[in-house]
């Protein structure tokens, strides 16, 4: 049977194979696609279709309440704004009189009326163009991308449809149109019974010359008697649905709109935005150019409650002979907010509430100047389209090459207007695109002003494109499936009306519980696991959250309802912890002391330079260095004799490959001013990650321990953001805590598992990689390149003697990545986080990592009854290096769980997220990171930061991890079966 539905998007997977196929650019200069169903790498997501339904996208209880209900809210009231301005003649705000011109949904005759139709509610049946984004906080959201590309009638008519063949029970598309004639036009309910005798009738809109896939048929069957028959007389109709544009409409039509004895559903002159010639004119060149006349319309915004709308508006740069901006062109937005990941803005807030800089859209689109790049960011042309006044394409950002880019900049160079939009490109699966189309359904409520959203109506369609070529009259169709999730759904309703500031928390803490344990099977979670998923104060119990919880809602009865589901989800018993395979090596006083030279060793040793860019040749950073070149390599060299001198040690340096995955550094942009990526280009350079494999039983697979090994450059020195005080000089970062702290937690790991290989206790092979480039400009530069190796089948590792040993018949089954394990959070301490990405694979070895934190926290009670420990206190800091802080207590701490898509994961942040969006099963381990602390990407990065009793008991739990991970059988594979 041929494929249909979503299996054809995923039929020629993997797709991804094979070299330069899968490039990974810097998400800073290019952030990509979501990508669901089935990642490049990985297996089926948590995002699933079901083998039963091949025309069904899940969309999640949470996504409708959340994101897109209160999104469609916002979008609606600022829509309703400007067509009722435009209806009632209070002039086009928000709407450019370019899209009015020639516009047959808004000819001159029903302009030349507006303000004189007092029956017209503003009926909106919207169809839009929604699909779901990355940002660069990692989080994936609905987005607008404007109005419909299939035209003005489909996606609504679609939506009674529950796939290509079946339409939905006639009633439910009855009833919608008889509660929207009763709410919007005050008809009793008894009078709607027959819509006919009420003078309802629906009149097809046919074909569009200018755009003949834009199909509105098949209407479903219950409309027949509803149309509108051949020399029907007009006096008989009350309302009449349809899509026709205005000019087209029979002149008796005409006239019974504008002398109000007939009203048009939905209001005429909401579907100018299909109507808009220049952007017909665009959209043969550029194929989605359709969606833009809306989007236009609307302001940016960015706030994580709703739907995010990208900004789009005409960028103006004045020059020699050219005149200023025509605002009767659109709305002239000159200026950018730019965000980026290391922004010091938690990922439930509103960046845009606290950025303050706004640069020139050209600025921000091309310069690499350094001041410009500053130190967080890059060009952004890729995540944009822009168009010329005579709407021709200048630049399609994410297809384009450096060719394409220079042609565009010299084109803006110019001066004059040109369009834009920023375009962060739509959720994929496989090599598909995705878009929903989903109608905007509201009416003016004639006593507020206000639009009226209607929940109950259709849902619209999905339709996927092939990226590369998008056919736009042969997509493949799909139909939304809202998840029937019943606690899920009880959670959101309950603490929807809470009586509490945060009513959210507590709903997204039941979607992490549920969450969870569909991605671990099923089985009821242990209380261990499911207190660690808990976003709330680390010693309470799950018993006394959900007490607390549930006591703030407005309804007792449900609240008790969801508390006994949720009881069900937890398992009543705890069963005896397994003994631990490394803590009689780590739980020591000899590792911590080892532990804290090594960061001393590589943090304030003679290692300065440790920026992949260094070393920059300006004025300021030259004043502050002594030395032209960058001390990365050499750092790099020092690791891998570690290692060689520990397989030796362990006696099997014969089995032990030590080596460099080297690679050249590649950018869509020149930075001539960046000394380590100028000498990229000349080859006098290459950018390498560090690979240690140790042999397990089965080679075919292994387990990555991982950590980057280059350091930030410092924000007091340069004078970023708060950090008012710096001189533009560009110098590393120390680096103890971020990241040698991690980086000494690998070397020192290598004895240990290097002994359990001896010993035959390795099930799996274990590398431990030093990936280079994590921090800016080079922004994730060593994971990039090693997911793109693992994803094509290219991997790679060169050995001492220069000889290549391909590693592309393993397959990795889990990563953990460590990124500043070090720093205990003063305000709220003893806490780490273990941050998994995205699938089942990634929440199994989150497990693993919780495990072995609770084998830690069992031990410490008995080692600290041991007379070395007996009776002492907490550990206290030491000021330098030299100097290895007392002898102290081994701290128990508490582990959390961090979901990727909640606001206290930090995954974003690090190299993990470019394993979890590559499908390669990731968890990150990290401190309870305080964005607002000193000695984060600062001149206090050093040895009087780091809390050695917090980090040698995350290191040894990290290092336990990685070895159960390595030695306990891997989950079964995620299916597609829902």
């Amino acid at each position: 049977m041929a494929a249909q539905g979503w299996q054809q998007l995923v039929a020629d997977w993997p797709w991804y194979r094979g070299t330069g196929s899968y490039p990974l650019p810097a998400y800073s200069e290019f952030m990509p696609s979501p990508r669901l169903g089935r990642k490049p790498y990985g297996d089926w997501e948590s995002f699933t279709f079901r083998n039963d339904d091949p025309y069904g996208w899940p969309v999640s209880e949470y996504e409708e309440q959340v994101e897109l209900a209160p999104g469609l809210g916002i979008i609606a009231g600022e829509v309703m704004r400007a067509l009722v301005a435009l209806g009632e003649g209070r002039g086009v705000s928000g709407i450019a009189r370019s899209k009015l011109t020639g516009n047959p949904y808004w000819p001159a005759l029903l302009a030349s009326h507006a303000g004189r139709l007092p029956h017209e509610r503003f009926v909106l049946l919207m169809p839009l163009a929604l699909s779901r984004t990355q940002d660069d906080k990692g989080r994936v959201r609905w987005t607008l991308f404007g109005n419909s590309e299939q035209g003005p009638a489909r996606g609504f008519w679609r939506g009674f449809y529950a796939d290509p063949d079946t339409e939905n029970p006639a009633e439910t598309g009855l009833n919608f149109f008889r509660d929207l004639l009763q709410r919007a036009y005050g008809e009793s309910a008894g009078d709607l019974r027959d819509l006919r005798a009420a003078g309802f009738r629906i009149l097809p809109a046919g074909a569009d010359g200018a755009v003949p896939h834009w199909r509105e048929e098949p209407l479903p069957r219950w409309t027949e008697p509803l149309r509108l028959a051949d020399g029907e007389a007009v006096a008989a109709v009350r309302y009449l649905l349809t899509f026709r544009p205005f000019a087209l409409l029979p002149a008796a039509i005409q006239q019974a709109y504008l002398t109000g004895s007939l009203c048009l559903l939905p209001f005429p002159g909401s579907l100018l935005f299909w109507g808009a010639a220049p952007y017909r004119k665009l959209a043969a060149e550029l194929p989605f150019a359709l969606q833009i006349p809306l989007l236009q319309s609307m302001a940016r915004r960015e706030n994580p409650r709703g739907i995010r709308i990208p900004q789009s508006g005409w960028l103006h740069g004045p020059h020699a002979g050219q005149g200023n901006h025509d605002a009767d062109m659109g709305p002239l937005r000159n200026s950018f907010k730019r965000t980026h990941r290391w922004a010091r803005v938690l990922r439930h807030e509103d960046e845009l509430e606290a950025v303050t800089r706004e640069d020139h859209i050209h600025q921000v689109l091309f310069s690499t100047h350094p001041d410009d790049v500053g130190l967080y960011g890059k060009p952004m042309a890729r995540n944009v389209q822009l168009w010329s006044p005579t709407f021709h394409a200048v630049l399609d950002g994410p297809g384009a090459d450096r060719i394409a880019l220079e042609q565009a900049l010299k084109a803006l160079e110019g001066g004059g207007s040109f369009g834009y939009r920023f375009y962060y490109p739509p959720m994929q699966v496989g090599r598909h695109a995705v878009f929903w189309h989903r109608p905007l359904l509201a009416f003016r409520e004639a006593a507020s002003g206000g639009a009226v959203l209607l929940a109950d109506g259709p849902r619209g369609y999905f339709t996927a494109y092939d990226i590369a070529k998008p056919d736009l009259p042969r997509p493949v169709e799909l139909w939304p499936r809202l998840l029937d999730r019943e606690l899920e759904r009880a959670a959101l309703e309950v603490f929807q009306h809470a009586r509490t500031a945060l009513p959210h928390q507590d709903a997204f803490n039941v979607r992490k519980l549920l969450e969870t344990r569909r991605l671990l099977g099923g089985e009821p979670l242990s209380p261990g696991f499911a207190r660690a998923l808990l976003t709330t104060a680390k010693h309470r119990s799950f018993d006394e959250w959900l007490q607390l919880a549930t006591a703030h809602a407005s309804d007792a009865a449900r609240a008790g309802s969801l508390a006994e589901g949720l009881r069900r989800s937890i398992s009543p018993t705890t069963g005896p912890l397994p003994p631990s395979l490394t803590y009689d090596q780590t739980a020591a006083r000899d590792f911590e002391v080892r532990y804290w030279q090594m960061i001393a060793t590589l943090a304030e040793g003679r290692y300065l330079t440790k920026n992949n860019s260094d070393c920059i040749q300006d004025a300021s950073t030259r004043k502050h260095l002594g030395q032209r070149d960058r001390d990365l390599d050499r750092l790099g060299d020092f690791i891998l004799a570690h290692y060689r001198r520990a397989a030796a040690d362990a006696g099997i340096a014969d089995k032990v490959l030590v080596g460099d995955q080297p690679f050249p550094w590649r950018t869509d942009f020149a930075f001539p001013w960046m000394s380590g990526w100028q000498k990229n280009q000349s080859g006098e350079l290459r950018e390498r990650n560090l690979v240690i494999v140790i042999p397990g039983n089965d080679r075919s697979r292994a387990v990555i321990m991982a950590d980057h090994y280059d350091t930030a450059y410092m924000e007091d020195q340069y004078g970023y953001g708060a950090n008012k005080g710096g001189d533009g000089a560009r110098l590393a970062a120390a680096g103890a805590d971020d990241n040698h702290s991690a980086t000494s937690c690998l070397m020192l790991a290598a004895p240990i598992l290097m002994r359990m290989s001896r010993e035959g206790r390795l099930q799996r092979d274990v590398w431990l990689v030093h990936l280079t480039g994590e921090e800016f400009p080079a922004d994730c530069l060593g994971a990039r390149h090693l997911c793109q190796a693992l994803v094509e089948g290219s991997m790679q590792v060169r050995g001492e003697d220069d000889t290549l040993n391909d590693l592309s018949g393993t397959r990795v089954c889990g990563v953990y990545v460590l990124d500043m394990i070090a720093h205990n959070n003063g305000r709220n301490r003893d806490i780490f986080q273990i941050a998994p990405g995205s699938g089942r694979q990634a929440m199994w070895l989150a497990r693993q990592a919780h495990l072995a934190s609770e084998i830690w926290n069992a031990g410490t009670t008995l080692w600290n009854r041991q007379p070395a420990r007996r009776g002492l206190g907490r550990g206290r800091r030491s000021p330098r290096g030299a100097i290895v802080p007392g002898v102290a207590q081994h701290l128990a701490l508490h582990a959390e769980v961090r979901p990727h898509y909640g606001p206290g994961s930090t995954l974003f942040n690090t190299d993990g997220q470019i394993f979890s969006d590559a499908g390669v099963p990731v968890v990150l381990f990290m401190e309870n990171y305080d964005i607002n602390r000193k000695g984060y990407h600062d001149s206090q990065d050093t040895m009087a930061n780091i809390d050695l009793d917090y980090g040698a008991a995350v290191a040894a739990i990290a290092i336990e991890a990685v070895a159960r991970a390595a030695t306990e059988p891997l989950p079964q594979a995620e299916g597609n079966e829902g």
